[in-house]
């Protein structure tokens, strides 16, 4: 199956979010909004620059310097966003199934990607979809267990395996080995907590998470804001093959 999902522009809401959370680094640091927002956002990603978070890149540069000079930086923050419209910012994958698609690093881990393509109004993580999300699954360890015979290693990087909704889609032992990382803040795995399935935040989630920055006085205890942090997950890729039955 030809690897596609859906474009989504993210709300401009998304990006003032991480633009006050760089806004808190800076203020308690005493770093350079630019560096805030480099260090501690998702932007350099979502402008489309790659993963190297390179402070000298041309683009991070022009950002950079205009955002010396905007009235708001806000909305040069958006501006500057929808010139690139999410292009070239979805992870390399070698196959999608439905809401799930995978790419194989160092040619032994599989990684997974979830990406929301059910119909509007549809939750994708429902009791009524799990069967259908497990079969998308079943097609897409097919697949791998065709393409790839040697043994793999899965590994998941997500806020989403804090859900017994997402969890449930896969073997037991694959979802209890979660631990925690923290200070991901450059990673869609982290803020993509906030965004509900057409790019706008959730609004009671970003509320609270706001009002809770807003009291702490040291970086340290800003990672704790976050309603979940980043999980990560392993296992050995027999394991999913028997699972579901592939």
């Amino acid at each position: 199956m030809t690897p596609h999902r859906r474009r989504t522009i993210f709300a401009k809401e998304f990006f003032d979010l991480q633009f006050t959370f760089a806004e808190r680094i800076a203020g308690l640091s005493g770093i350079s909004m630019d560096r805030a927002l480099l260090e501690y956002t998702n932007l350099y990603v979502r402008f489309g620059l790659g993963r190297a978070f390179d402070r000298e890149h041309e683009l991070w540069r022009a950002y950079s310097a205009g955002l010396k000079t905007a009235t708001d930086g806000r909305e040069w923050t958006y501006r500057f966003y929808l010139e690139g419209g999410e292009a070239n910012t979805a992870p390399a994958v070698r196959a999608t199934f439905g809401c799930f698609s995978y790419a194989v690093l160092d040619s032994d881990v599989v990684r997974l990607h979830f990406h929301n393509t059910d119909p509007e109004g549809c939750s994708p993580l429902s009791a009524s979809r799990v069967e259908h999300r497990r079969a998308e699954l079943a097609k897409l360890f097919s697949r791998i267990r065709s393409d790839f015979p040697q043994g793999l290693v899965v590994a998941g990087v997500s806020w989403l395996y804090n859900l017994d909704a997402y969890r449930r889609l896969f073997p037991a032992s694959y979802s209890a080995s979660a631990q925690a990382r923290h200070g991901l803040y450059r990673s869609m795995p982290l803020w993509g907590q906030f965004l509900d399935h057409t790019g706008h935040v959730k609004p009671t989630m970003t509320q609270a998470f706001l009002e809770a920055i807003a009291k702490r006085e040291s970086i340290a205890d800003l990672g704790g804001c976050f309603p979940f942090q980043v999980l990560t997950v392993e296992a050995p890729i027999q394991v999913f093959y028997e699972f579901y039955g592939v």
